[in-house]
């Protein structure tokens, strides 16, 4: 079985990721892109699904690290007959190796390595064989991994076993290589000289890092771990590397996430360009540009990394799922849903990049247009709102007030750049300036409840949702003024469980459509630790902050959930969206103008926001991501 999923830490490459597991097992990993399938997926079902296990052959105390501002992660085993540390990372050059260097520390260690090679996420098992230069080959359909060590190999069933023993000062190396099985084997590297090239590269991008906060060290991680959950050939930030671990263990809520969502959008641009990360968000933004350009009408909720549409859901049988929580899903039919909040986000998005000089292209300027278009007809349907729901179209609040966000940006937008930036005619602009302001009356007199004291979830109705607490932040209404201020409290109230904020109240299933149950979606608590923030109640963020900080595990990564009960985290992991959320409310904590206030501007009148000065010119030189 596998481990709990906080017992996991994150290697990766730019390309592909890999979880490693306390106990030295490799129980995931996609290969060539996030999204590949996986030739070890035995953290969905059992060893024999797939892993690479390299360890102790008996009882060890087990500590772990990151190298210093780094994905090299450093794993040291205390023995009886001695202590053996494994270094694990994966060079960012081409996406093709996974490196384990085992060093002996102290006295002498027997050690033993377990090779289960399972393609096709572990329905395939491969051919093994050796090549001329004695290197383990593993072939099935297109796919073929090779092993170069000089440990001894041999065949046990269907499992490669290494038994050895490593002595103080001593050490071996394992490099496990990809390739496609009609070419060439993948060339082979120096472990030393490209573990030093790795380590460089790390840590010099994460000195850019733009801290100042109490909590720099988790702040420095949760943008690493940002960092290689971007795919480096097209910018794209997939929302974590894995697929269906449970929101709740032993349910049905298991969802494919190595995809990019829309929603993210703004808030992820924010924290890296806030942290001093410039050249991402603007690949980012290029991306996201890319990704929606089309007909307005088939504008997707998410994506493929490289912009893909076609994501169709399917369930894998052969997998019992992690701690039986079925089933197991690759794609996501969520794609395919209708969801307001999309176009406020990307219009935020490019909002955003632009006051930080990021100069909008002739093209986006047009799809921003026809999006604006559509949106004037489409935003009185109603949707399947922020959280995918399953349980049919609403009239959701949130959803609402993006739309009112797209519509504010672009008039913006539309007035500070008469140069041609959006391109349109005084009726156009007072048409997107009329829409801006029928959606505002319509939110605050179908949206808010009155007994309440608060915003609702969707038109009529009596149930609270976390995505409320964005509306200050989105400068739909003044962090102050009383209608948000009820909110805030009606959520602290009924939405709060065991110190932290659910999204919603799942057990109303003709909301979303499935069975009750899941942890606390970790977004929703940095939300409100943000709120609590711009109120003044900065002591009461400031122990929300801590608590939250205390989910992390040993290594600084975070879940998209968390069950309090159980003290687990659960959900995908590690998910980009509870980090971004991280950054952003560090910052918010520690500056006079953060993230939050930077994307609601400063409201000066109900329904309109204020202006402000451009950002970053130097965003707009253009320099390649790294």
């Amino acid at each position: 079985m596998a481990l709990h999923i906080e017992d996991y830490a994150l290697v990766g490459d730019g390309r592909s990721a890999a979880l490693i597991g306390r106990d030295g097992s490799v129980d995931w990993l996609c290969w060539p892109r996030f999204d590949a399938s996986a030739c070890f997926a035995a953290l969905l079902g059992t060893p024999e699904h797939g892993h690479w296990r390299i360890g102790p052959a008996g009882p060890a105390r087990t500590t772990r690290c990151y190298r210093d501002g780094t994905l090299v992660l450093e794993t040291t085993h205390e023995t009886e007959a001695g202590a053996v540390r494994v270094v694990d990372y994966m060079p960012v050059e081409d996406g093709t190796h996974l490196v384990r260097l085992v060093e002996g520390v102290r006295g002498a260690v027997p050690m033993r390595m377990d090779l289960v090679v399972r393609f096709d996420y572990g329905s395939a098992v491969p051919w093994v064989s050796r090549n001329e230069n004695d290197d383990l080959r593993a072939i099935a359909g297109p796919n073929k991994l090779v092993l170069r060590t000089k440990a001894p190999l041999k065949g046990i069933g269907h499992t490669t076993v290494s038994e050895f023993v490593v002595e103080a000062g001593r050490s071996l190396a394992f490099v496990l290589s990809y390739g496609l099985s009609h070419e060439e084997d993948p060339a082979p590297i120096e472990p030393r000289k490209v573990l030093a090239a790795t380590t460089d590269y790390w840590r010099a991008w994460s000195l850019r890092c733009q801290g100042g906060t109490p909590w720099d060290a988790a702040l420095k991680r949760s943008l690493l771990t940002l960092k290689a959950l971007i795919y480096r050939p097209t910018g794209g930030i997939v929302a974590a590397p894995t697929t269906s671990l449970p929101e709740q263990i032993g349910g049905v809520r298991n969802w494919d996430y190595r995809f990019c969502w829309l929603r993210d959008s703004t808030f992820t641009l924010l924290a890296l360009m806030d942290a001093g990360y410039i050249e991402e968000a603007r690949a980012w933004r290029d991306w996201l540009t890319r990704a929606v350009a089309g007909s307005p009408e088939q504008a997707h909720i998410l994506y493929g990394i490289a912009g893909e549409r076609l994501l169709p859901e399917i369930e894998l049988d052969w997998l019992p799922g992690y701690e039986n929580s079925r089933p197991v899903r690759i794609g996501n039919a969520a794609s395919q849903q209708f969801q307001l909040d999309v176009y406020g986000e990307l219009f935020d998005a490019l909002f955003q990049a632009h006051q930080r000089g990021m100069q909008a292209d002739e093209s986006g300027v047009r799809v921003g247009r026809a999006l604006l278009e559509h949106l004037e007809r489409a935003w009185r349907e109603p949707d399947e709102g922020i959280w995918e729901v399953r349980g049919g179209r609403k009239h959701f609040v949130h959803s609402k007030v993006m739309a009112w966000v797209a519509f504010d940006r672009a008039v913006r937008f539309a007035e500070e750049r008469r140069d041609g930036g959006m391109p349109g005619d005084e009726a156009v602009i007072a048409r997107w300036r009329a829409a801006r302001d029928e959606v505002h009356r319509e939110v605050c007199e179908k949206g808010f409840d009155r007994d309440l004291n608060s915003f609702v979830q969707y038109y009529g109705a009596k149930d609270l949702d976390a995505s409320l607490l964005l509306m200050a932040h989105m400068g739909f209404l003044p962090q102050d003024d009383p209608r948000v201020v009820g909110t805030v409290e009606a959520i602290g109230r009924d939405l709060m469980r065991d110190g932290f904020i659910l999204r919603y109240d799942t057990h109303d299933q003709a909301t979303d459509g499935l069975p009750a149950g899941e942890g606390a979606f970790l977004p929703c608590s940095f939300w409100y630790a943000d709120n609590l923030i711009g109120l003044g109640r900065r002591e009461e963020a400031r122990a929300l902050i801590d608590r939250l900080l205390a989910v992390c595990n040993d290594v600084g990564l975070l879940a998209e959930e968390y069950d309090p009960a159980l003290r687990r985290q659960v959900g995908n992991f590690p998910q980009a969206f509870s980090h971004v959320a991280l950054v952003n409310t560090l910052l918010n904590f520690s500056r006079a103008s953060g993230p939050a206030k930077e994307r609601g501007g400063d409201p000066d009148a109900e329904g309109n926001t204020g202006e402000r000065p451009v950002l970053y010119p130097q965003a707009a030189r253009g320099a390649p991501a790294s």
